[in-house]
């Protein structure tokens, strides 16, 4: 009873946090221009029928049928589907205190900061994302379930929960701690040295309702760890994941830098492989021989790579790696690209502050890819990852009401997508007129 309490009172807190405007009956969305993204193309003026929560229509021209509450966007906005940001941390954002914020935030407090970030998140533009690893015990479900039950503002949230590691590996909460001060985790808090505890720790998941799985196959960045990129997991213990995975219908996402995890993850037949920043020449066949997406997660690189060239801001175990890994993601994304491998959209938000999700835009832009192509990467192509493409993606009949707008023409100025006025996700009106 008593762990419950905080979540309860979360969300009687939030309940004044309502959506500005709920659709009734239907809502004729009048935009100005609107971006196809199942067929990449942009459409002239556009009229999105509403009813509920689903898209009833897409009409051409801007039309109200009899009956229907119009709403009117600015001269000039160009509306996109509602985007998808396939790597978050919305129970977290890292800072200088980040690594003593382990031994003194509650999960109260971690649940607190989790619903401002969802918000910033949702009014950013992004109305579903998968959140890839939490602080706190089980709070990111207790977010996903707070923000479907109309508690509190925030995406669409698909969770892992805690990411599975191994011991002393990327995601081993102990690491950096005191010997003796925390306990030595095994399966039930996510960390596993056996196949018998790879299939636990994903039944354990399935016990406490995530909805994927993330594991870190490899070293990373931020761990007080020496290694950014050792593998971390033997091919025989990824197969078991993935294998119990699919029993519970789970996707399994791979944090992976470098590259012989990166191979061992892809064998072992993960959905995705994040950050992918050792990927080369020789992975990107092997990449696309068993159709395993890229989340490239651009944006991570650039803000740790800045943060790492000012002492103090990470501990001096973690710098060196920062600056080592950080600026490579762009470059290996721009490849990965050229190579044709499947790319989704993603950030590990959280790394950098939550809201400021749209720039990965501007870099996947600057490595290569056209502006189209990374609007879809946040759209059909994230859809399609998450096995969502029947509900997400696309602005389209039958669909759920999800819809952005920005004040300008995105093909053109792809910046444009970090100034999101208007937000409606499920058919309800969270930013804008």
């Amino acid at each position: 009873m008593k762990a419950a309490l905080p979540y309860c009172a979360l969300g009687l807190a939030l309940l004044a946090a309502l959506p500005a405007v709920a659709a009734d009956g239907v809502t004729a969305l009048h935009c100005p221009a609107l971006v196809d993204t199942a067929a990449g193309k942009l459409l002239g003026a556009s009229t999105v029928l509403i009813e509920g929560n689903r898209v009833r229509e897409v009409r051409p021209g801007l039309v109200t049928p009899d009956g229907a509450k119009a709403i009117d966007l600015p001269a000039g906005s160009t509306c996109l589907p509602g985007l998808m940001d396939m790597h978050t941390h919305l129970t977290s954002e890292t800072s200088r205190d980040s690594y003593s914020e382990g031994f003194r935030l509650n999960d109260a407090d971690i649940a607190f900061k989790g619903a401002v970030f969802a918000e910033r998140t949702l009014l950013a533009g992004f109305t579903t994302v998968r959140d890839l690893g939490e602080s706190g015990n089980g709070v990111s479900v207790s977010l996903r379930n707070a923000v479907n039950q109309g508690m509190l503002k925030g995406p669409r949230i698909f969770t892992a929960g805690k990411s599975i590691a191994s011991t002393g590996g990327h995601a081993d909460p102990t690491n950096g701690a005191k010997r003796g001060l925390l306990p030595d985790p095994g399966p039930e808090e996510g960390v596993i040295n056996s196949v018998d505890d790879a299939r636990k720790a994903v039944r354990q998941h399935y016990k406490d309702s995530a909805d994927l799985i993330k594991i870190t196959a490899t070293g990373g960045v931020l761990s007080y760890a020496k290694s950014s990129d050792n593998p971390q997991f033997t091919v025989e213990e990824i197969k078991a994941i993935v294998d119990t995975a699919k029993d519970y219908g789970f996707t399994v996402a791979a944090h992976a830098h470098g590259k012989e995890g990166m191979r061992r993850a892809i064998l072992g037949g993960v959905s995705s492989i994040e950050h992918g920043t050792q990927m080369d020449a020789e992975l990107f066949p092997l990449m696309k021989q068993h159709g395993t997406w890229y989340v490239p997660t651009i944006i991570a690189g650039a803000f740790v790579s800045e943060k790492a060239a000012q002492p103090g801001y990470y501990p001096e175990i973690v710098r060196p790696k920062a600056l080592a890994i950080g600026p490579k993601i762009k470059g290996t994304a721009g490849a990965a690209y050229k190579a044709g491998v499947k790319i989704a959209f993603g950030t590990d938000a959280g790394v950098f502050p939550h809201g400021q999700n749209a720039r990965e835009f501007e870099l996947m832009v600057e490595a290569g890819m056209p502006a189209m192509f990374t609007l879809q990467a946040a759209t059909t192509h994230a859809a399609e990852l998450l096995g969502q493409s029947n509900d997400l993606g696309s602005i389209a009949a039958g669909k759920f009401a999800d819809v952005v707008a920005v004040p300008g023409n995105p093909l053109e100025d792809i910046g444009v997508m970090k100034k999101v006025n208007f937000v409606m996700k499920d058919g309800v009106v969270y930013r804008g007129p």
